[in-house]
């Protein structure tokens, strides 16, 4: 395993992040990933994924209504991991409780709230890095800053985050943290993959200036970037969100995964691994939460990082690709 800098920090996390998002009650009564896996499933997956040196695990109070979190919490307990070694980082911001008062969003309130939440489910004393799922419109962006900057002076988080948003708005929460001498956003968790790549324009260039950590969510696109176009998986029959995020621009991705799937063969790696590998060329990526259900998922991941890609390959993978309309939601 290779491990890195968290940005601008001093805390070190291996090149590849285990997303345990998919991980959960499963079940579309139990959240929007029904195809999750349950701790008996993912415990094999977990396990693999420290044999192989991972020790950062990226979650959220969301997914799977908060039993990704309690799941990868009994893991961590499972498997004695030392707690001042691995890296745990969840997120706030979707609804928790839909249709009722303050039942979402980035107030003081939920934030204060979902935080304690969080640690009780993960049956942890602190995370190391706090994430705003999305940026809440609604509430003073001076609230949300200041109350992050205090979840961290409570000692419940050691580090914050951010996820999906426009650079201008990174760059101005980041400020007025600045100004007012609070916490400031170490991380950004963003979409980055080969069917979509607009956060090259302003994001990336962004957070390598300031020496913010990359951590792209959804490197293979759902599994787009991991087989044959059309391919009909157990996850895929039954996954709403990934045609909601990715759906509206098919024509355009169809030809750069069958392109990807071209260039893998000539090379002989699997779609994933040479998706992954195309990711980790790039300087600005930090690590990539790559969520998985299936031992080999991890095997594929971990591979990738040893794999180096020519300037000509690199370019040949990205040369399909046309600018995707973004809207700052994905």
């Amino acid at each position: 395993m290779k491990y890195v800098k968290l940005g601008n920090t001093g805390v070190d996390v291996s090149k590849i992040c285990l997303g345990c998002m998919s991980f959960g009650k499963p079940g579309n009564e139990n959240g929007v990933f029904p195809w999750a896996k349950d701790f008996g499933d993912a415990k094999p997956i977990f396990k693999k994924a420290i044999d192989l040196g991972i020790n950062y695990f990226d979650t959220a109070n969301v997914y799977q209504l908060g039993t990704s979190e309690e799941i990868t919490g009994r893991l961590i307990k499972e498997f004695g991991l030392n707690r001042d070694e691995i890296v745990v980082a969840t997120k706030v911001h979707f609804a928790m409780r839909e249709g009722r008062p303050n039942g979402a969003g980035s107030s003081r309130k939920n934030i204060m709230a979902e935080i304690d939440h969080s640690l009780k489910r993960l049956g942890l004393d602190y995370v190391d890095l706090y994430q705003i799922h999305r940026l809440d419109h609604e509430t003073p962006w001076e609230e949300i800053m200041e109350a992050l900057h205090d979840v961290v002076k409570s000692g419940k988080a050691r580090y914050i985050g951010a996820s999906t948003m426009f650079a201008w708005e990174f760059e101005r929460l980041n400020n007025i943290a600045e100004k007012h001498n609070w916490t400031k956003f170490v991380s950004m968790q963003n979409q980055y993959n080969l069917i979509y790549r607009e956060e090259e324009r302003e994001m990336m260039p962004l957070c390598q200036d300031r020496k913010i950590a990359v951590v792209p969510w959804s490197p293979l696109a759902g599994g787009r970037c991991t087989h044959p176009w059309g391919t009909i998986t157990e996850r895929n029959k039954v996954d709403a969100v990934s045609p909601m995020v990715w759906g509206a621009t098919d024509a355009q991705d169809k030809v750069v995964v069958d392109n990807l799937e071209k260039i893998s063969k000539e090379l002989g790696y699997s779609m994933a691994q040479t998706s992954l590998a195309w990711m980790l060329s790039k300087p600005f990526v930090t690590a990539p939460i790559v969520g998985t259900t299936s031992v080999k998922h991890v095997e594929e991941a971990v591979a990738a990082l040893d794999i180096k890609l020519s300037e000509e390959t690199i370019k040949a993978l990205e040369a399909p690709y046309v600018p995707h309309i973004k809207t700052g939601a994905f």
